[in-house]
């Protein structure tokens, strides 16, 4: 069908726009929605080494102001430090 079909014929139109209403209002009723999808939490993984340092020197510079600055709960580990952050989303 071209353009032409459509002018010529306006109650053509108006029949198949409502024909493709009531085919997306049927297919929205249909859709599943998931309320509380299964998300992993936002996760950050920060590795830094200091040459020469010590563990505590390293835990002072770089762990505590990471943990002290962060909102999220961490796990961390010294040798080179390593810190993985992790955020639970707001319920």
């Amino acid at each position: 069908m071209n353009v032409r079909s459509f002018i010529d014929r306006p109650i053509l139109s108006g029949v198949i726009s409502v024909l493709i209403l009531i085919v997306g209002l049927i297919a929205l009723v249909q859709l599943p929605l998931e309320r509380f999808p299964d998300i992993a939490p936002p996760t950050v993984n920060v590795i830094s080494r200091f040459t020469g340092a010590s563990a505590e020197t390293t835990q002072k510079s770089v762990v505590v102001p990471l943990e002290e600055s962060s909102t999220a709960w961490s796990t961390c580990s010294t040798g080179p430090a390593s810190c993985q952050l992790s955020s639970a989303p707001n319920l």
